[in-house]
């Protein structure tokens, strides 16, 4: 068998172990796509401060016995989520608001494990590449502070005011979006391997959508503060809030940048128009690649994202108007990883172009 043969050879062996790679990695990417929307449902039906400790080993196991519901329930009983919101609760409706959050917990140590045991199969089977490795080890490492990050959120409505702090939920938030997307990037890289980047309008629609991507996952922050601050139940009519376009309470607090962080009406005000900027941006875009000479994917990629913001900003405005129904605002919370999402599929095909 010549040189020639073998390399032919070793480079479809590669490209099979590829497959099977990406395929895992997008099978996790799913996962904490469903994370994330399942953790905006938890939040919203207040359910996130219902498990008062953090044991990632033995938290595995819910209570399997009335002993126990009520030996968990009395630890609940004593914070005071359970003394000032909810002191008529009994163990049966502490079930319900339980579980959803055990289901969060679970399927993230499902994640974790579900990452590690197939990384060290493709170690040991030495069916990774050398550059893709640290790749693979820096994912889990992520995974694992996300975790703590998450314990460390919960930790802060453990407090007096049972409140969880809108800059931890938003780090919560932001922290796995990040994970989501570089996990996303890399199996991109590996379903559609680097080509030569075309000069000139392909480079700069490519800078272009990276732009997208950075604005799309800004405006997700502020979303996190919405939710923090449960800022969405406060003027409930678009375009104009209490009939102003900017209210007169919008820089109320001091020093100045609390209002950014802490004012519900600013809060929500800004979250309004980084939507809208990214919705104009995005037609922009659109509108300009249209003339350009793209390959099937990037089009692909850029219809995409038109129709994702397109549906983003109809199911906000109505998430809105309707006063925050929960189908609705899970699905605005998912609606936003769909749209980065589709930045980041339009970036990279543009980029890889």
């Amino acid at each position: 068998m010549n040189v020639t043969s073998l390399t032919m050879q070793s480079t479809s062996f590669s490209r099979n172990h590829d497959k099977i790679i990406t395929a895992w990695l997008l099978l996790i990417c799913a996962m904490i796509f469903t994370m994330v929307v399942i953790g905006g449902v938890t939040r919203l039906t207040g359910s996130g401060l219902s498990m008062v400790q953090w044991e990632p080993i033995v938290g595995a196991i819910p209570p399997l016995s009335q002993a126990e519901w009520e030996s968990t329930f009395r630890q609940y009983q004593q914070f005071p989520e359970f003394q000032f919101k909810n002191p008529d609760m009994d163990v049966e409706g502490f079930k319900g608001i339980f579980w959803l959050e055990y289901f969060h917990r679970l399927l993230g140590r499902g994640i974790g494990v579900l990452f590690l045991i197939p990384m060290l199969y493709f170690f040991v089977r030495g069916q990774v590449s050398k550059e893709l490795k640290p790749k693979l080890i820096t994912m889990f490492i992520l995974g694992g502070l996300q975790g703590a990050l998450g314990w460390y959120m919960v930790s802060s409505g453990l407090a007096e005011d049972a409140h969880v702090s809108q800059y931890r939920l938003t780090a919560h938030l932001g922290f796995a979006v990040i994970i989501y997307g570089y996990i996303l990037w890399v199996a991109l890289g590996l379903l559609f391997p680097r080509k030569e980047l075309k000069p000139n309008r392909i480079a700069t629609l490519g800078n272009y959508a990276a732009a997208i991507v950075a604005l799309a996952y800004v405006t997700i922050l502020s979303g996190g503060f919405v939710a923090g601050l449960r800022a969405g139940f406060v003027y409930n009519t678009f375009p104009l809030m209490e009939g102003q376009w900017i209210h007169n309470d919008i820089l109320a607090l001091d020093p100045l940048w609390r209002n950014f962080f802490e004012n519900f009406i600013t809060v929500q005000f800004d979250h309004r128009v980084l939507a809208m900027t990214v919705l104009a941006s995005i037609l922009a875009f659109w509108w300009t690649a249209r003339r350009v000479d793209l390959q099937p994917r990037a089009r692909l990629g850029m219809n995409l994202l038109l129709a994702a913001v397109l549906l983003q900003v109809a199911i906000g405005i109505t998430t809105l108007l309707l006063i925050v129904p929960i189908p609705l605002a899970a699905a605005h919370q998912g609606g936003a990883v769909l749209l980065f999402t589709a930045a980041l599929f339009a970036a990279h095909a543009l980029r890889r172009q």
